[in-house]
C-alpha cells in the first residue's frame, strides 16, 4: 500500500482564511459550492450552498449503529483504514491517538475510521484494534459498512480508496485525516502520517471551537 494524492483533490475549492469583527481566524471551507437564489421579505438574496458530507449508517467496535445524525452537534475528524494495514495505517492511528487524548475528556469532538475491507474487520475484530490502541468510550468510533458505499462516501470527504490486489495489503488509500464542522462541511485537510499535520489539527480543532458559527444547534 502507497500513499497518494487524493483523487479528487482538483474539486477542492479554496476559500481564503477570514476574520469576524473580533479578528477570530475562521478556517477555509473546502469542497463545491453553488450559489443559491431566493427571495426573502421581498427581496431577491443570494446564499452560498456549501459542500457537505451525506447520510450514512454503520456500525462501530461496540456492535452500535452510528449515522450523521449521530453527529449532530459535533465536530469530527475522519479517516479511512483496515486493521491488517502493513504501513500507514498503524502510523496515521498513533498520530491519532494524539487527537484522541486531547480532546477525550469533552469539547463535543468526535474521531471516526472508516473500514475501507469490512469482510475482515468485523465489529470483534475493530473492538480488538481499539484495545489495542487503548481507545475507549464514545469519542473514537471505528466503522464498518458495506464496502461499495464506503468506497463512495469517501469521495464527499475528497480522498481515494479503491482495492488493489497488486498493492501492499491489497488496497490503495490516502492516509489523510479530514476536519468537518457541524454543518457537516470540511474544514481541513492533514496528512495523518506526519506529526507536525496532526499537530495542526489540533490546532485547527480549537479554532474551529472558536468559531462563533460552530455554536449553533445544527
Amino acid at each position: 500500500m502507497r500513499i497518494i494524492i487524493p483523487a479528487f483533490a482538483a474539486m477542492l475549492l479554496w476559500s481564503a482564511c477570514s476574520f469576524n469583527k473580533n479578528d477570530q481566524k475562521r478556517l477555509p471551507i473546502y469542497g463545491n459550492r453553488e450559489a443559491v437564489t431566493k427571495t426573502l421579505n421581498g427581496k431577491t438574496v443570494t446564499d452560498t450552498v456549501y459542500q457537505t458530507i451525506p447520510k450514512f449508517e454503520y456500525v462501530n467496535q461496540y456492535g452500535k449503529t452510528i449515522t450523521n445524525k449521530s453527529l449532530d452537534g459535533s465536530i469530527y475528524v475522519a479517516d479511512f483504514f483496515f486493521t491488517s494495514c502493513p504501513s500507514i495505517c498503524p502510523i496515521m492511528h498513533r498520530n491519532m491517538l494524539n487527537v484522541y487524548n486531547e480532546f477525550k475528556n469533552g469539547g463535543n469532538v468526535k474521531i471516526l475510521s472508516y473500514s475501507i475491507d469490512p469482510s475482515h474487520d468485523s465489529v470483534a475484530v475493530l473492538k480488538t484494534y481499539a484495545d489495542k490502541l487503548g481507545i475507549a468510550g464514545d469519542t473514537w468510533w471505528l466503522l464498518q459498512g458495506k464496502k461499495e458505499e464506503t468506497y463512495k462516501l469517501a469521495e464527499s470527504y475528497l480522498v481515494a480508496v479503491k482495492e488493489d490486489k497488486g498493492a501492499e495489503g491489497g488496497y490503495v488509500h490516502s492516509g489523510y485525516f479530514v476536519l468537518i464542522d457541524k454543518q457537516k462541511r470540511i474544514r481541513g485537510t492533514y496528512n495523518g502520517t506526519d506529526e507536525k499535520e496532526v499537530s495542526k489539527l489540533i490546532t485547527d480543532i480549537k479554532t474551529l471551537q472558536a468559531d462563533p458559527e460552530q455554536s449553533i444547534v445544527q
